[in-house]
């Protein structure tokens, strides 16, 4: 979550590392489909097309791709198949550019941020991990057990809290949720906090089911607190490739998302979910996971992305 360049050691070799196995599925696809070509055929652009589909960059981005690569293509802008590369680096850049937008915590506090997601995106680990970085950075934080529905990720996100070292807000499980929350923003607001991380459930008996609990939980926090929560921040996995890009439309439209953290891009070969999202949802993209290191989740930079995804 440091700024740092987008070449060079540290951080951008994780993002390099971390992004290999989407690198090889779609950059070796490209190189041996399309761009090993010697000019550009109309066997060209359905093989280009065929690669971008099957890496999860969507039809919408595929589309506009392609009918910009025509148009070079026919102005003579492009005379064979390896500058396509170029144009698919740069279309890619414009796309993720949009998104790029970290997480700016106000002076005023406390600043809430809810954190929702499905069971098994890494939720908690998220915000066990943002807990330890707001501390590293000098600010109060102060995490709520807001997941009363399952016993493990009460003690999961216990200890997180104890790792970050950071106090934690808690009930038995089966507790009201919104109880939980409630008592977090009195402590908060008691405590002087500067930022309060709200942990809620992920899967509940049906899709209703849980977006009710959800916006209960949000009214909750609007009732206590002016604003509140500031930030509702979706995790997704990124292993579970087009899923990620339905749960996030689940839940912008349920509750509303004003972020989005990106988890296991290293475990995945369609780490060209990224670019989807950013193209059809258009909602922020804060940080991305490429890791299971406690450093290795990050805000997203896209040109650090783009990099790493192209270069060898």
């Amino acid at each position: 979550m440091e700024n740092e360049k987008p070449r060079g050691g540290g951080f951008f070799e994780r993002i390099r590392n971390g992004l290999s196995k989407t690198r090889k599925s779609f950059i070796k696809n490209l190189d041996e489909m399309v761009f090993g070509e010697k000019i550009i055929t109309k066997d060209v652009f359905q093989n280009l097309e065929e690669v971008l589909i099957m890496a999860d960059l969507g039809p919408a981005f595929t589309e506009d791709l392609i009918e910009e690569m025509r148009y070079r293509a026919n102005r003579k802008e492009l005379t064979d198949p390896g500058a396509l590369k170029g144009v698919l680096k740069d279309h890619i850049l414009e796309i993720l550019e949009k998104s790029e937008r970290p997480l700016a915590v106000p002076e005023e506090r406390p600043y809430t941020i809810m954190v929702v997601g499905v069971n098994g995106t890494g939720k908690t680990t998220t915000i066990g991990k943002m807990a330890r970085y707001f501390r590293n950075d000098g600010k109060s934080v102060l995490l709520a057990a807001a997941d009363t529905f399952r016993a493990a990720a009460i003690e999961q996100l216990e200890v997180w809290s104890e790792r970050a070292g950071v106090p934690l807000i808690k009930q038995k499980m089966g507790a009201d949720p919104s109880a939980v929350v409630y008592d977090a923003l009195h402590a908060a607001r008691a405590r002087k906090t500067d930022v309060v991380m709200i942990d809620t459930a992920g899967r509940l008996h049906t899709k209703t089911n849980l977006m009710d609990e959800l916006k209960k939980v949000t009214r909750i926090m609007g009732r206590e607190m002016e604003g509140a929560p500031h930030e509702t921040l979706l995790v997704l996995d990124a292993t579970t490739g087009q899923n990620a890009l339905v749960q996030a439309r689940m839940f912008d439209e349920g509750i509303g998302i004003t972020g989005i953290v990106l988890t296991k891009l290293d475990g995945t070969s369609k780490g060209g979910i990224v670019i989807r999202i950013a193209k059809e949802l258009k909602l922020p993209i804060r940080y991305i996971g490429v890791g299971e290191g406690l450093d290795d989740l990050r805000e997203f930079r896209s040109e650090e992305y783009v990099n790493a995804l192209f270069e060898p």
